[in-house]
């Protein structure tokens, strides 16, 4: 780990202009004001931060406020739906650069943390480089994403924080430090829950770019599904299942097809027993905020679901999701169809990603291959509330492991089994952070149970 003292130049550059959401209401301009409560709601509306939200405008500043005596957390593009990122003082980095920054030679690019994926993601593409996968959200942050484990999908695709090869953190007595694969415990300070520090920059792994073709299919039952589970989602580079729990047929199945000189012009699932989706609901010509059907695209623009130009839904939503060990996945989707009637009283969609395993000691993912049965519900805390019991009841034993920055009612003794590294994990955080700065009730009561 390396503890660096001076200040980098800090020149703002025309991507980090992006950073910033919610326009200039915002913006604090290093300062601090109390803040309304519509300033202090995250993306879905479903929680109010308690804390002040401040937007430093240099490394200096955020040391001045970790140094300050009171609790704080870093902010993201608030797409969590918990209390996570809340505390007393809420850092948002969108005023600070972006400054993304490539090192061909260690084949890493490195970043302002509040940098959208998706801006990320074109800078990279011009330069011929490429992420290994996306979320399907590119507006959500670099630094928020890898540090709750945010994924993609793909049998072989871990999730972003797998990406992960260093950090750069103001720590809580104010030092900026940086830390990578060699130092010690590093794989728990990757999805670290903002529990080690203001994470400022972070190093990611890249690859030269490719192109994804992205085609959309029905008619797969839910019976085909569950038998030939593994035939379906290893059928493209990346696979989305988006459906209801009570009926006999899901309703869409998203291919993201890795394009070579062999990709037929065509692509072809009626070996998965299903057919094409009608045009005029993917046609690339109507108006939509997701990515283009039916054509070859780069990397950027395809493995996500929604396109970085348009706002992906209202927000008013409440997103619940569980990463199951793919070995008892079947068991799982059994389980859940026998409750589908009343889950979807209360849901919008269900995706089904797959995710493959990684060493981080808090990921969802962690030494398993998992399926991520995400639930997309209404925005009615009690009616989602009323069912997630049921849902917990199923994925928990099975090992599911609640995605750290969605709606859960799991509570740390049922999340301590799902988790082997967690004693060292807590451990290591009071190596760093032996005072508390960044601890809040949800580290306390949801994670560590204190």
């Amino acid at each position: 780990m390396t503890h660096m003292d001076a200040e980098p130049a800090n020149s703002h550059n025309t991507a980090n202009s992006h950073n910033t959401a919610n326009g200039d209401g915002w913006r604090r301009a290093g300062g601090e004001r109390p803040t309304t409560g519509a300033d202090r709601a995250n993306w879905a509306g479903n929680y109010t931060y308690s804390g002040v939200i401040v937007e430093p405008e240099s490394l200096d500043e955020v040391r001045a406020i970790v140094r300050s005596g009171r609790r704080v957390r870093a902010l993201g593009t608030r797409h969590s739906f918990n209390a996570l990122p809340d505390s007393e003082t809420l850092v948002h980095l969108g005023r600070l650069p972006s400054d993304p920054v490539v090192d061909a030679e260690r084949g890493t690019v490195t970043v302002g943390s509040a940098t959208r994926y998706g801006d990320l993601a074109r800078f990279l593409h011009e330069r011929g480089l490429a992420l290994h996968n996306l979320g399907s959200l590119p507006h959500i942050s670099v630094g928020g994403a890898t540090a709750t484990g945010t994924h993609g999908s793909g049998d072989d695709n871990g999730t972003l924080s797998s990406a992960v090869a260093g950090l750069q953190l103001v720590t809580a007595d104010g030092d900026l430090l940086e830390v990578d694969r060699e130092t010690d415990g590093f794989d728990g300070m990757v999805v670290g829950l903002g529990a080690f520090g203001v994470v400022t920059r972070v190093t990611l792994e890249v690859r030269p770019t490719f192109d994804i073709r992205q085609d959309a299919f029905t008619g797969v039952s839910w019976d085909r599904l569950i038998e030939d589970f593994d035939a379906v989602m290893s059928a493209a580079y990346s696979v989305s299942v988006l459906t209801r729990w009570s009926a006999d047929v899901i309703d869409h199945l998203w291919l993201k097809t890795l394009v070579t000189e062999s990709t037929p012009d065509l692509i072809d699932a009626t070996h998965l027993g299903a057919v094409a989706a009608p045009t005029w609901e993917l046609s690339d010509e109507q108006p939509s905020n997701l990515t283009p059907f039916g054509v070859a695209r780069p990397w950027s623009e395809l493995l996500p679901h929604f396109r970085l130009d348009t706002t992906p839904s209202a927000g008013e939503e409440i997103q619940t999701e569980y990463l199951v060990p793919r070995s008892r996945i079947r068991e799982a989707l059994r389980s859940l169809r026998l409750i589908g009637a009343r889950i979807d009283a209360a849901l919008l969609i269900t995706e089904l990603r797959t995710v493959a395993a990684d060493r981080l000691w808090l990921s969802g993912a962690f030494e398993h291959d998992v399926v991520g049965v995400h639930f997309t519900f209404v925005p009615d805390v009690d009616r989602v509330n009323a069912v997630v019991p049921a849902i917990e009841e199923i994925l928990l034993p099975l090992g599911g492991r609640p995605h750290w920055g969605k709606h859960f009612l799991a509570t740390a003794p049922d999340l301590g089994p799902l988790y082997p590294r967690l004693e060292q994990w807590a451990a290591l955080v009071e190596t760093y952070d032996p005072r508390g700065v960044f601890r809040n009730r949800f580290i306390e009561e949801r994670v560590l149970g204190g």
